[in-house]
């Protein structure tokens, strides 16, 4: 039972997805940190106060209606630059290793090799029923040759 469990874990798809997982939190503290730091800042150039940031005020004098664009353009640029850096950092290199010194999966064999295969054996089974039916019959005709070919 932990035997199975241990090679569930020790599967390379597995661990490759627990570093991204790791990998990707920890560079998700630092690009937040850099969108806090300057790209809020020059979407606050764009908006109407400081505090409201990037958006659009539905109800003049009412902050509560205030719709917030400049959170949803941060939360973008977060993950596009998180997705790069994973990308080139783990997914690239990884995907260059596998290549390099992974196994080469065997073509599989298309549509038509395959459909050709079922009639060359089918092809095979009739001549083989065939020679067996013209045997019985001469064998039945000529009772020499019935004694030379077994049944």
């Amino acid at each position: 039972m932990l035997k199975g469990f241990k090679d569930f874990l020790m599967r390379g798809n597995v661990i490759d997805l627990a570093v991204a997982v790791v990998i990707g939190t920890a560079f998700t503290a630092v690009v937040t940190a850099v969108t806090k730091g300057v790209i809020d800042p020059l979407l606050a150039v764009f908006g109407s106060s400081a505090e409201l940031g990037l958006g659009v005020q539905l109800v003049g004098d009412k902050p509560s209606t205030f719709i917030a664009i400049g959170p949803i353009i941060t939360a973008c640029i977060n993950f596009l630059m998180i997705a790069a850096v994973l990308y080139f950092v783990l997914i690239l290199p990884m995907k260059t290793l596998k290549n390099r010194f992974g196994t080469t999966k065997a073509a599989e064999p298309t549509e038509t090799e395959l459909l050709i295969e079922i009639r060359d054996l089918l092809a095979k089974q009739n001549a083989d029923a065939r020679a067996d039916r013209t045997a019985e019959v001469l064998a039945d005709l000529d009772p020499t040759v019935g004694s030379s070919t077994e049944r």
